[in-house]
């Protein structure tokens, strides 16, 4: 699976597992909303700066973003 595709989907899942619409969660991020969407749709090539503010206002490790679902 393409990388951007595996971090869009891990994204979305953790975002959803916290509870956070799209809007509510770029906001948290300081990002915008059509950002995160392209991200979790894997359009996007965020930045190793851009994963770790999102893995900060996730609470998780910005590597988690980049593992394959087991």
């Amino acid at each position: 699976m393409d990388v951007r595709r595996r971090v869009g989907l891990n994204l979305k899942r953790f975002r959803e597992e916290k509870g956070f619409s799209q809007e509510a969660f770029a906001d948290q991020c300081g990002l915008h909303r059509t950002y995160i969407s392209g991200i979790e749709r894997g359009v996007r090539n965020p930045t190793v700066l851009i994963l770790e503010k999102i893995a900060k206002a996730l609470k998780i490790s910005a590597s988690e973003l980049l593992e394959e679902k087991k």
